[in-house]
């Protein structure tokens, strides 16, 4: 005699497979939506920048002061004890100061020789340094994600810059310590970052 041939068994298998794809599915769904929400902006950022090579083109970090305009300071004596470590962008006080590059605000401080003061952390790990700023951006914060000519502040003349002109001072600081950004705002292909 022949055993009863369960007709229930294939529909009990697909189940056995199809609920953990489905469920899969779902959580997969679900992880994707909360990626693209507002309050992971940071750890998207940090994500995509941790990905990134160091920065080989910038924009001018200062509205309408093309690279060409900018003088080739970096390294210049400074007193008897330093070196410039960066490069002085001259313009009106209150010239909006924009994000030279994508990345993480770690700093928005007043103190030492930069007065006011952004620090950003962006692609490759470097750091992105903006002082002497007037002002900051209103609700600029630390943890806060920012993008290619978001603005930061405006030019000014805190810190050890009172009693000059008005100026931003940008240098960029990666693994081996200070580099020339003058090299990477000149090889941008536009005068300005574009404007958010």
């Amino acid at each position: 005699m022949q055993p009863a041939l369960d007709i229930a068994t294939p529909t009990r298998h697909a189940r056995r497979v199809l609920a953990p794809m489905i469920f899969l599915a779902m959580l997969g769904f679900a992880a994707g939506w909360a990626w693209r929400q507002p309050l992971l902006d940071t750890p998207r950022m940090l994500w995509r920048i941790s990905r990134m090579p160091p920065a080989t083109a910038l924009p001018s970090p200062v509205q309408g002061v093309p690279a060409r305009a900018i003088a080739a300071t970096f390294g210049a004596p400074r007193g008897s004890t330093r070196t410039h470590a960066g490069v002085d962008i001259f313009a009106s006080r209150g010239t909006p100061v924009r994000s030279a590059t994508a990345g993480i605000v770690i700093t928005v401080d007043e103190r030492g020789l930069g007065g006011k003061q952004v620090w950003i952390l962006g692609p490759g790990r470097e750091r992105h340094y903006y002082a002497h700023l007037d002002g900051w951006a209103e609700g600029l914060h630390e943890g806060q994600s920012v993008l290619p000519g978001d603005l930061l502040g405006h030019v000014g003349t805190t810190g050890n810059a009172r009693g000059t002109p008005p100026h931003l001072h940008y240098a960029i600081y990666g693994r081996q310590g200070a580099r020339d950004p003058l090299p990477a705002l000149r090889a941008w292909p536009g005068q300005d970052p574009p404007e958010h």
